[in-house]
């Protein structure tokens, strides 16, 4: 299954830069009737350091990060997640 990936860049709220992977992965779900019908998974995210990232909504994240256990909530101006 093919694996698609893009970075996204987020901000804490004192300005500080997080770098998100997102990926998402597509399998082929055609056949004879439907050529080219693709379906795509949920995807996932990390950080570039590796952190989980949980999307939120609204263009908002929450990265877990050592020593806090709450995570750090980060926001996006991406449209796709805005």
């Amino acid at each position: 299954m093919p694996q698609h990936e893009r970075t996204i860049m987020a901000f804490d709220g004192q300005g500080r830069e997080y770098i998100i992977d997102v990926f998402v992965s597509v399998r082929d779900i055609s056949d004879l009737q439907h050529a080219g019908a693709t379906h795509h998974e949920l995807p996932a995210f990390r950080t570039r350091e590796g952190h989980e990232v949980t999307y939120l909504g609204g263009g908002e994240f929450s990265v877990m990060v050592p020593g806090d256990e709450a995570g750090v909530i980060v926001r996006t101006d991406d449209s796709e997640f805005a």
